[in-house]
Formats: structure tokens, sequence, C-alpha cells
């Protein structure tokens, strides 16, 4: 039986803990909060920040790193994305089993690209904030482990349960038209779509690179999103604000991941949202 170890199992994670179990996966779970689990995920207490990593099975197929920092700031950021990577890496390769991959969740804050350019896993990258830096830095963690390794970069996660866009719109505000900034998404449904595929095609032998973009097939100005959102809650908009661009303004390109045979259950944000609302 496949084991797939989830580190921080929140949102993502335990959408990615739910398909593989259907998958006949034996599946493990480490976070703080192991009651908020689902049924059938075998319950591994830990803390990332701590060090803190609980016991583990003695068979390990695939780890998937998805903890989250949430808005901890740049202390955040650096314990759970370098410090707990670190810890589990060092973990990893203490064991005796063959791990087949670990897959850790990026963010395409590492572009550093701010006037609507198209970029794709072979683009430079060069951030400018604190994130950016500290997620490139973790991704070259991973990938220069010696152990098997892929980096999903993933755009703004929405669902249910992340609505920030939705509630924005509910207060009346819109993004203005110019400047254009562009933005990319995708819904968490996508992102744990995105993660089991990848290790269904490790565990058929098929090629997986070490690096995806993971997002949906529509880029879009963010005016464009808040406008037609706007229209589909029946909202007068009643403030026009700047398109916030702490992410950049550019298109991000999922080719690569399509060409992986993966298709999105929802391909782009009026699919999504329109599912949400």
């Amino acid at each position: 039986m496949t084991v797939t170890l989830i580190v921080g199992c929140g949102d993502v994670g335990c959408r990615v803990a739910a398909r593989l179990l259907t998958l006949g996966h034996k599946v493990y779970g480490l976070r703080r909060s192991i009651s908020l689990l689902p049924d059938g995920v075998h319950p591994v207490a830990g803390d990332l920040v701590a060090g803190e990593l609980g016991e583990w099975p003695e068979q390990i197929d695939y780890v998937v790193y998805c903890a989250a920092a949430g808005r901890q700031g740049e202390e955040g950021y650096r314990k759970i994305y370098l410090e707990g990577l670190e810890y589990v890496i060092r973990r990893l390769k203490g064991r005796k089993d063959q791990l087949k991959r670990i897959f850790f969740t990026s963010s395409t804050a590492v572009y550093h690209q701010n006037d609507g350019e198209w970029v794709d896993e072979l683009s430079p990258t060069h951030p400018e904030r604190f994130n950016g830096k500290i997620m490139l830095e973790a991704e070259n963690l991973a990938l220069d482990s010696d152990l098997p390794a892929t980096v999903v970069r993933f755009g703004g996660i929405y669902g249910p349960g992340r609505n920030f866009m939705l509630r924005k719109i509910q207060s009346g505000e819109v993004y203005s038209s110019e400047p254009v900034v562009y933005g990319n998404r995708i819904h968490a449904d996508d992102c744990a779509g995105m993660l089991v595929h990848l290790i269904e095609l490790e565990e058929h032998g098929k090629c997986v690179h070490p690096l995806y973009l993971g997002v949906d097939s529509d880029p879009a100005p963010l005016s464009d999103v808040t406008q037609w959102l706007a229209e589909q809650l029946n909202v007068t908009p009643t403030l026009s604000t700047p398109g916030a661009n702490r992410g950049g303004s550019k298109r991000c390109r999922n080719q690569r991941i399509l060409d992986a045979g993966y298709r999105f259950r929802y391909p782009g944000y009026r699919d999504g949202y329109g599912a949400l609302i």
C-alpha cells in the first residue's frame, strides 16, 4: 500500500488526503490540531515551528509539504517554510526506506514581473518582497536536498472558506481598470487535484518535472474579476480602488501541468467563483 505523509495538513492538505484515501493510499497528516484531520487520516501531532515532527510510520512513499504561514510576517515565513522544511528533510535523510518524492507547495510570489508579462517555469525569478525571497530559498532547499523533489508554485488560492474577494465585492468595492493589474488564481480543489495527479504520475512511472506552475487557465485583470463578481452578486459598486499589486502584475502560464495530463475542474475564475456563488 502506498503511504503518503502530508506535512502541514490544513485546508489544501486535507483535500489532498481525502482524494488519496479514495485511491487506496494510507495517509498520515501532521499538524498541531489533529482533531481537525479528515476521517481515515492517521494523525501525527507535530509543530513545525518547534521542530516537533511526531511519530512517523515505518514506510513513507510520498511527502506533501503544504504548510501555511498565514499572516505571520517574515519571521513566521522563515520558520514555516525554511526551518520547518529543513527539519523534515533532515528527518527524511535519516530514514532507511526510499522516498519516491517530496512535493513542496510554493507560490507565484517568487516572480518579480510587474508589467503584465507572461511567465512560466523557465522565467527568471528575482523577488523583491520577503515572502517571495523566502519561498524561493525554500524551493532551492527542497530541490538541492538530494531527495527526489517537485515544487508547485500556486497562485492565489480561493474556495470554500477563502472568500476574501467575495467579501470585498459584497462591501461594494471593486478594482479599477487603470492601471491594469493581472492576477493568477487556482481553486483549492484544483490545488489538491494537481498534487494528487502528480503523485499518480509518479506511481505509474511517468516523468514528473521538478517544477510546475499551479494556476488556472485564465489570468485576468483584477478589475475584470471584480466587475464580473459584482454582476453575479447583483452588487452596485460604491468604491473603485487601484489593483493591489503586492504579488506583481503577471500572467502565469500553466501549459506544463496541462501537458502532464491534468484537467482543471475550474479552468477559470468564472467557473470557480460561479460554483461558490
